[in-house]
């Protein structure tokens, strides 16, 4: 695969930063983010052709459905969008994508998932917003469990996590548990984005076979 220049990105990309400069910051190689700019445009130009990935074309690409909403997709998406502009351009993409990179900091991943779980922003994580989440993610997933498995399943989180009982799990609470439960990571890593020069992630085959 050929890749784009440092003049084709000043060209087309929204958000534009150097190669060099983004591979520097993030867990990416110069190859990967470059095979990242044409993983970008194949998702912004998907639906809307703009150059910006709006969360339909989000959706699409990472849920393959651009139009049943989900607090998941929701969530991810608003923590993508680092400039609060209502998209992601080339540079927020990279910079958070960066985080599922295998070779990202596990302090990275499990501040992503905490903020990801944090959906009102207080800085704490309440029993609420994780029944939320772990409702959205089901439903993500296509999953039904009834409801005393989910509040089963809720309760047994929290109370491992709450380690001070406080009623809410703050940032220190949430690393411990992860380090006792490695396991809460888990989708924190995507294996692909290793072989990103090699070729792309299944769900752009599946998205472009479908236009």
């Amino acid at each position: 695969m050929g890749c784009a220049s440092s003049r084709q990105f000043g060209a087309r990309a929204a958000g534009h930063v150097e190669p060099e400069v983004l591979a520097s910051d993030t867990s990416f190689t110069v190859n990967e983010v470059e095979a990242l700019y044409e993983l970008y445009k194949r998702m912004s130009f998907s639906i809307i052709k703009d150059g910006l990935i709006h969360k339909e074309e989000f959706q699409l690409a990472l849920f393959r459905n651009s139009k049943k909403a989900n607090l998941f997709a929701d969530r991810v998406f608003d923590l993508f969008d680092l400039k609060r502009t209502g998209v992601i351009d080339f540079e927020e993409f990279v910079r958070s994508l960066s985080v599922f990179h295998p070779k990202a900091p596990t302090s990275e991943k499990t501040a992503f998932a905490f903020k990801l779980y944090d959906l009102r922003g207080t800085g704490y994580i309440e029993k609420e917003e994780l029944r939320e989440l772990v409702l959205a993610l089901l439903d993500e997933s296509d999953l039904r469990l009834s409801d005393s498995t989910v509040e089963a399943i809720v309760d047994n989180t929290f109370s491992q996590a709450d380690s001070n009982g406080d009623g809410k799990i703050d940032p220190e609470e949430w690393e411990e548990f992860v380090k006792k439960n490695p396991a809460a990571l888990r989708n924190m890593s995507l294996p692909y984005l290793q072989d990103i020069t090699m070729a792309f992630p299944s769900f752009i085959t599946r998205s472009e076979a479908k236009d």
